[in-house]
Parts: structure tokens; C-alpha cells; sequence
């Protein structure tokens, strides 16, 4: 037999095996959402991919596909994974029963991977243990059904029949894997149950609030929103099933390196004071110029007043915050003692917490990038140290304290934009966490250093606007800023990558002037 027939002979294999592979998967997800929802096959694989990651790919992830690297992960499972099948097929066909061992096989890994999510629970391997078992059966009965068709072709009769038959059959195996996919969204009913609590949920009024002067929008086409619509607010976090948590049910755990371990209900939380406070939060990951970062209307219990409570012990320097899906940050216990608004939030922007957002509890801590600090559906804080305990991300190489660096943002024109010559505008944000901004400066080409107008701070703890005339003149620009801190500081040209505290150097911009 030559090469080029014995690829023939695997083609209608390797379609089998791919349909059997897509029935399991559809079937394994569909046992999720009836016995285990956490544990979708794509959701464990994902996690585990998640956590095995380096830096550096989490970091190329984000860049490549922003706050769409979930989805473009759970692509990547799929395509990975109709490869595999396809593999399984030609295995299948030329030495059985390997094929169906290796679609197990793949089964079994991911009931074992499913055993190391925080969230695991006895019934968390089935769906995995099904995928594999079911696309290894069907892939078994379909390629044997081609062998005995060769073997009448062999003997005279018509092979084309039964290889129409079976791609049939694939057809059938593929629609039926889709129908149980639709079945288990249909089926999941802790999302729906959980966006009707919060739809009917009515947040507590601020004992203190957080004025928004005027003055501190510019009000110019094109410039972020000096208060970030929910609906717009960036999105990065370790889950790609995003928990269910009923209020009902929530809990916070306060202990460690504590006089008195603190529990808190969901009815505890909302009946303390309450403050509304602005806050920006950055990503780590947010490249100079990046649209990581958002400033939101929070509203929540000062993280300070809940730590009180358990006192913390003078050796502890560290709180260690964990989230109902296993993931961890690990903050300075300083800056959540000190005076700024750290957060244990349950509003954003006049309304509860989106559920992609930390429904019903999430931290907010201004001055330190969410990595080590913006835990969402948070269900424990444990007072430790760093000698002692490592967050998530540190454990994977990022520094363990996370400061948010000084840095500015061009947002008017837009890089690449076609510019009227005459007055225009120049406009951007800067921030520094928790430190704050004094003045922002812009170079146009290679020309002197001008100061922008900034508008009206909200607080150190938020972005500020900046802007400034130019007479554009025909032709290429190159467009810099840097921004200044209200210690002084002025923001660094020198040139660094997010990892592993953050990015550094100057937004710069090109645009052309007609």
C-alpha cells in the first residue's frame, strides 16, 4: 500500500474519531452541568493550563488577545484538541485498540486535573471520566465498521457504502455533541439563579461618599471617561468559568496571624458602615499606553475596620486573600490598614457588583496592581507573612508587592489618526495609585517639553486628565508624555516589559497631519 492510499484510508477515521471526540466532549459537558458545574471538561483543562503558564505566556496571552484571552484559550483547547482526536483516528485504524486508549487517556487526565481545583468536589472527575469514555466508544464502533467494510470491499462488495455510511453517522455523532453543549447552557441554572438575586439585590445606602468635582472631565472627544462605565471596564483573572456565588451562601473568613478569628455573612457585611469611594485599579499586565486599567465607583466596608476586628499580631505583614475558585493575592498588610480606601466591595457604579466583576464581594485596594490585590468573590483573608505564603501570580514570578508605577496615556489622536492641520488637541490620563499627579508633559517630534492643563483630580487614588493645544502642521508627528508625581518624580523613559512589577517608558504616538 502506498503512503498516499494509506492517508486516503485514515481520512474517513480521522473524521470519525473528531465526531466521537466532539459527542464526548458535548456529553461531558452536559454531566457538568448536572452533577458538577465547576468541573466543565474545557473549564478544567483551561484552569490547568492557566496555573501550569509562565509569566512571560500570560503576558504574551493578554497582549495578543487583551481581555479576550479566555476565549481565544478555550479555542485553542478545542483546536488542540480535534488534533488529538484526529491522531486517535489513524491510531485507531492502524493499531486498535491504541486509539481508543489514547481518547481515554485524555478523559483520565482531565478527572485527574480536575482533582487539583480549589472548587473540586467528589463528583468533579465524571464529566472528563464521560467525555473520554464516550468519544473512545463511539470512536471504536465507527472505525471498526470501516475495517469490516474493507474487508467486504476486499471480497467484492462496496466499501463506498459503508464509508458513506459512517461519515453519516459522524454527522450524526457531531450534531447530537452540539445539541448536549446547547443542553448544558440550557441546564445551568446557578448562573441564571444567581443574575436574578443580584438583578432584585438593593445596596445599602454610603454612610460617606466620594464627590466627582465637575471639573475633573475635560469633556474631550475621544478621552477616556474620568468614571469608567461598568459595561466597559477591563476584565483580567484566572477564571474561565466565572463563579456563581448566591449572597446567601457567601462568607468571609478572617484569620492567621489574628487575636480572634473573624467570620462575616453576607447580612454582617451590609449592616456595617458603608463608604463610596473612586478608585482606579491597573492591571499588572497593562502595557505603557495599555487600556488595562479602569476607575469605578466602589462601594464597600473599609478592609481596615474588618482587620481591627481580628487584630492582627505585630509579626504578620502580609494578608493573603482567597477567592472561591482557589485563586490567591498576596497585600501588604499596611495597605490595607493604612488611610486609603481599601475595600471590601460590593458596589460598582451605583450597583452591585457585576458577577464578572466579583459578585457579591471583591477586594479593591488603590495603589498596588490587581495581582496582589483585587481579589474577586472573595471568600478569605488569612494574615500571614511574606516569608510565609505566596499569592497566585508571585508564586509564578511576578514581585510579591506590586506598587502601581507612575505612567501616562495618550488617548487624543489616536495613533495612526489622520489630523486636520490647525488648532487642535493633545489629550491623555495619568496616574499613580495612591500617590498622585502633579503634571503631565507632552513632546511633539523632538521639540521642547510643554506642560499640559490638568483637569481636577478626584483624589490621589484615582487617574487625572490632561490636555493641550497644538497647531498641527502638515505633515508626520511623533507624539511623547510623561507624567509627574505629586512626590516629584518624573516618569522614566527607560523601557520595561509588564514582568515582573509592571511596565515602564513613555507612551508615544505617530500620527499624520494633512
Amino acid at each position: 500500500m502506498t503512503p498516499a492510499s494509506s492517508r486516503r484510508r485514515d481520512l474517513p477515521a480521522i473524521v470519525a474519531s473528531i465526531a466521537a471526540t466532539v459527542l464526548g466532549a458535548g456529553l461531558g459537558e452536559l454531566a457538568a452541568a448536572i452533577v458538577a458545574p465547576t468541573a466543565s471538561p474545557f473549564a478544567v483543562i483551561g484552569g490547568g493550563m492557566i496555573d501550569l503558564a509562565p509569566a512571560w505566556a500570560k503576558d504574551l496571552a493578554i497582549d495578543l488577545f487583551g481581555t479576550g484571552d479566555k476565549a481565544a484559550l478555550l479555542v485553542g483547547i478545542a483546536v488542540l484538541l480535534l488534533v488529538v482526536a484526529g491522531a486517535a483516528g489513524v491510531l485507531e485504524r492502524r493499531k486498535a485498540p491504541w486509539g481508543r486508549v489514547a481518547l481515554v487517556a485524555v478523559g483520565v487526565v482531565g478527572a485527574i486535573v480536575s482533582f487539583t481545583r480549589a472548587d473540586a468536589g467528589t463528583l468533579s472527575p465524571v464529566p472528563s471520566l464521560i467525555a473520554g469514555a464516550a468519544a473512545a466508544l463511539v470512536a471504536g464502533v465507527l472505525i471498526a465498521r470501516l475495517r469490516r467494510g474493507r474487508a467486504s470491499a476486499a471480497s467484492g462488495d462496496d466499501d463506498g457504502v459503508t464509508r458513506r455510511g459512517v461519515l453519516a453517522l459522524s454527522g450524526v455523532a457531531v450534531l447530537a455533541g452540539v445539541m448536549a453543549t446547547a443542553g448544558s447552557f440550557a441546564l445551568s441554572g446557578g448562573a441564571r439563579a444567581v443574575s436574578a438575586v443580584r438583578a432584585a439585590l438593593r445596596l445599602p445606602s454610603p454612610a460617606t461618599t466620594t464627590t466627582v468635582p465637575a471639573a475633573a472631565d475635560l469633556g474631550i472627544d475621544g478621552l477616556a471617561p474620568v468614571v469608567t462605565p461598568s459595561a466597559d471596564f477591563y476584565r483580567i483573572d484566572t477564571a474561565l468559568i466565572v463563579p456563581q456565588v448566591d449572597p446567601a451562601t457567601w462568607a468571609l473568613r478572617v484569620h492567621g496571624l489574628v487575636e480572634q478569628e473573624v467570620v462575616l455573612r453576607w447580612d454582617d457585611l451590609i449592616a456595617l458602615p458603608q463608604k463610596e469611594t473612586v478608585a482606579t485599579l491597573v492591571c499588572v499586565s497593562n502595557e505603557v499606553g495599555g487600556s488595562l486599567i479602569g476607575t469605578a465607583r466602589w462601594l464597600g466596608v473599609p478592609i481596615r475596620d474588618i482587620l481591627a476586628r481580628a487584630k492582627p499580631t505585630a509579626e504578620a505583614d502580609m494578608v493573603l486573600s482567597r477567592s472561591v475558585d482557589g485563586f490567591t493575592a498576596s497585600s501588604p498588610l499596611e495597605a490595607l490598614t493604612d488611610d486609603r480606601d481599601a475595600l471590601l466591595a460590593i458596589g460598582m457604579n451605583g450597583e452591585p457588583l457585576p458577577i464578572e466583576h466579583g459578585f457579591p464581594v471583591r477586594l479593591v485596594v488603590p495603589g498596588l496592581y490587581g495581582y496582589v490585590s483585587a481579589t474577586k468573590w472573595v471568600s478569605e483573608l488569612e494574615v500571614t507573612r511574606f516569608d510565609r505564603a505566596e499569592g497566585y501570580w508571585t508564586s509564578r514570578g511576578w514581585s510579591e508587592r506590586g506598587p502601581v508605577k507612575l505612567q501616562s496615556r495618550i488617548d487624543v489622536p489616536r495613533s495612526g489618526a489622520q489630523v486636520a492641520a490647525g488648532e487642535t488637541v493633545i489629550a491623555g490620563v495619568a496616574w499613580q495609585t495612591h500617590v498622585g499627579v502633579s503634571g503631565v508633559e507632552v513632546q511633539v517630534d523632538d521639540g521642547p517639553w510643554q506642560k499640559a492643563t490638568l483637569a481636577t483630580a478626584i483624589s490621589a487614588d484615582t487617574w487625572v486628565q490632561w490636555s493641550l493645544p497644538w497647531n498641527a502642521a502638515s505633515g508626520s508627528h511623533v507624539i511623547r508624555c510623561r507624567a509627574v508625581s505629586a512626590t516629584g518624580e518624573t516618569q522614566t523613559s527607560d523601557t520595561a516589559a509588564p514582568a515582573p512589577d509592571g511596565a515602564t517608558g513613555w507612551d508615544q504616538r505617530t500620527v499624520s497631519v494633512a
